[in-house]
């Protein structure tokens, strides 16, 4: 099962990254100087998603899991509340990016690995 995990991870990671260079409208504003965040947009989106496809619905539950199990992946994760702050910021763009990913149209025709391994609710909800 960690294999398919880290699969997922890195399918959802590597999809969303590309996702946020090709509309940077979606990330979230920042100051062209300042602290740049430990766990980048594009971690925050990954971890999100793969907790609502995990079923994982305590942010804390999912923080001690990807701790545990998600460490090689992941060198930052943020405590809860900081984790729970960066996903009320990012919910709109959160969703949004989600919606583009698991569009119909997109995986019908994709053979990624991301659109492979997502539950037919998330594939087929518009």
């Amino acid at each position: 099962m960690t294999n398919d995990v880290d699969t997922l991870a890195t399918a959802l990671y590597a999809t969303t990254d590309d996702m946020l260079k090709e509309h940077p409208d979606l990330a979230p504003w920042r100051p062209p100087v300042g602290i740049t965040p430990r766990l980048s947009d594009a971690e925050l989106v990954t971890l999100a998603t793969m907790q609502a496809i995990l079923g994982y619905t305590s942010e804390a539950k999912w923080l001690r899991h990807a701790r545990a199990h998600l460490r090689h992946l992941f060198p930052y994760l943020p405590q809860q509340p900081g984790y729970n702050k960066r996903l009320r910021k990012a919910a709109t763009r959160i969703a949004l990016d989600i919606g583009i990913q698991a569009a119909p149209r997109r995986c019908a025709t994709a053979s990624t690995p991301l659109c492979q391994s997502l539950p037919l609710r998330f594939a087929h909800d518009s």
